[in-house]
């Protein structure tokens, strides 16, 4: 979406809430707001909402499209509930279950968060792969081991492409052993991509699952709904690790110049965009 590669058939899919504008450009996105209620039900003002909001120093929404954040979470790390979201859908769609070897491809924000909700399930062994070395410390802080590109594991029971390659879904199919799941978490935008499927991939018998958090996954659409998805976050937002993966804050006016090039900065991570001094 940054780079305007929303393909033409996508605009009313990759539509967010509160979305002004179309895409390409111009448009005003976002989905990671954290502030102060000022104005609404008694119960709520003075308490730390998140919304699936656009960047902006103030907003008007619906109550119930707020989601308190538990008083012990810091604000900061709050931004991280739609990647946490995203990140859930991810870890369901794998099927990962205790004991599995697992590699994570692409050690952003989004493979961060899988990787420490995968080392959170008892006996799971979890590789987070990336082509940065200054995403090291950040892995390990997530209770995974990293490795470069050229010494991933072999065997696994599940790989995750959270690289937005299709380099790093042939890493996957290379990775994954007999009979293995592999999770394309990427989205790729518009353009084509080209997979490595005449190696060992029928041979295999390997499965490639997309995920996309849109959609709760079928084995558990009957009985969760987005508003349950999103409150089990909330829970799993009191964790202190995470506040590694925000590597920067940056005001918004000097978001325009400054995002470009922190984008690119090795070991960068969770942008956060801060507002003025009374905001959250």
């Amino acid at each position: 979406m940054l780079e305007g590669r929303v393909p033409a058939s996508e605009t009313e899919r990759m539509r967010c809430p509160h979305q002004e504008g179309e895409f390409p450009f111009p448009v005003k996105y976002g989905y990671a707001l954290v502030g102060r209620i000022a104005e609404g039900p008694a119960a709520l003002i003075g308490r730390i909402g998140f919304a699936l909001h656009p960047h902006q120093s103030a907003a008007v929404v619906a109550a119930d499209a707020v989601s308190l954040v538990p008083e012990g979470v810091p604000p900061r790390r709050a931004t991280l509930a739609a990647n946490l979201e995203t990140a859930l859908n991810i870890v369901w769609d794998s099927g990962a279950s205790l004991g599995d070897r697992v590699l994570v491809i692409g050690a952003g924000v989004v493979g961060l968060l899988v990787a420490r909700l995968l080392s959170r399930i008892a006996g799971v062994e979890v590789t987070l792969a990336d082509a940065d070395p200054a995403k090291r410390a950040a892995a390990e802080a997530m209770g995974a081991a990293f490795a470069a590109p050229h010494s991933l594991p072999a065997d696994v029971d599940v790989a995750i492409n959270a690289t937005g390659s299709d380099a790093g879904l042939d890493m996957a199919i290379a990775a994954a052993g007999l009979e293995a799941r592999i999770v394309e978490a990427s989205w790729h935008g518009e353009g084509t991509q080209r997979v490595t499927l005449g190696g060992a991939f029928h041979a295999r018998r390997l499965t490639i699952q997309s995920s996309q958090v849109g959609r709760i996954p079928a084995a558990r659409a009957a009985r969760w709904t987005h508003r349950r998805r999103l409150a089990t976050v909330m829970r799993l937002l009191e964790d202190d690790a995470l506040d590694a993966l925000i590597s920067h804050e940056v005001p918004l006016a000097e978001a325009p110049a400054r995002l470009p090039g922190l984008l690119k900065e090795p070991g960068a991570l969770g942008i956060l965009i801060t507002y003025d001094a009374q905001g959250a």
